[in-house]
């Protein structure tokens, strides 16, 4: 089974973000492997370990420096790697082609896992542009997980609290949520033995893509201003719950 697993080089939601020329942010700050993606990773690793002849190849578009969140993907249990480099921020259209060609250069996927979105950009369009391309099922957001040698089987998460039960033929795309399951970190021992396993690196425009009629720019990136301010409501419960409608009409302008 050709298990493939779509990956994203990521700023570290923790470190502090500069701007840069408008629409940039500067590059110096820890990157990682999406959070999301660890789980599309472990699941695969989980799909690798019961069944026969699998193989997890993880793949990521993005500059050279994604090699080190590929590298965390092998450490995580992948057997090799595909890196597609270009220097440029491939929007989701193109890095959608840009997988698939990779992938079906690569060989026949069984299954394609991803997170069900990336912490940066948080478009949630790739994997469906991905699906589309490839002409298969998808389904994001996913938290439970089977399959036999025919189906998946899967429980996604919608609002509410609401899950919705699919069955799709193989090939598919299974978009993993944070329920999915919980990503078993490395050992020393196993980014030691990581090092020793291939990531292939592709340059991007050398990939048969035809070109998109289309495509998505960012104008202008803005820090996050937090404008909320606590106010503390007193007096008897009929007074606070009083204070609080008029709070959500007249400044949250929810009722």
């Amino acid at each position: 089974m050709k298990i493939y697993v779509c990956v994203k080089h990521v700023p570290d939601s923790a470190a502090t973000i500069t701007i840069r020329e408008k629409n940039q942010i500067d590059e110096s700050v820890t990157f990682l492997l999406n959070p999301y993606d660890e789980h599309a990773v472990e699941e695969g690793s989980r799909l690798k370990a019961r069944t026969e002849d699998a193989e997890v190849v993880a793949v990521c578009v993005g500059k050279e420096a994604a090699g080190n969140t590929l590298q965390s993907a092998l450490a995580m249990g992948a057997d090799r790697a595909i890196l597609i480099k270009t220097d440029e921020g491939p929007d989701s259209i193109l890095t959608a082609r840009a997988l698939r060609a990779a992938i079906e250069q690569d060989g026949k996927p069984d299954i394609i896992f991803t997170g069900k979105e990336s912490i940066d950009s948080e478009g949630m369009q790739t994997m469906f542009r991905l699906a589309a391309a490839l002409g298969v099922p998808v389904a994001t957001n996913v938290v439970t997980f089977s399959v036999d040698r025919n189906n998946a089987r899967v429980e996604c998460e919608l609002e509410a609290g609401v899950k919705q039960l699919l069955e799709m033929p193989l090939p598919c795309v299974i978009a993993a949520g944070k329920g999915l399951n919980k990503p078993k970190y490395p050992t020393f021992m196993d980014i030691r033995k990581s090092k020793k396993k291939e990531i292939k690196q592709i340059e991007l425009d050398s990939l048969p893509i035809e070109k998109p009629v289309a495509r998505m720019e960012i104008l202008e990136l803005k820090p996050a201003v937090e404008q909320r301010q606590p106010k503390e409501l007193k007096g008897p419960p009929e007074e606070a719950v009083r204070q609080l409608i008029e709070l959500l009409i007249n400044e949250a302008k929810v009722l």
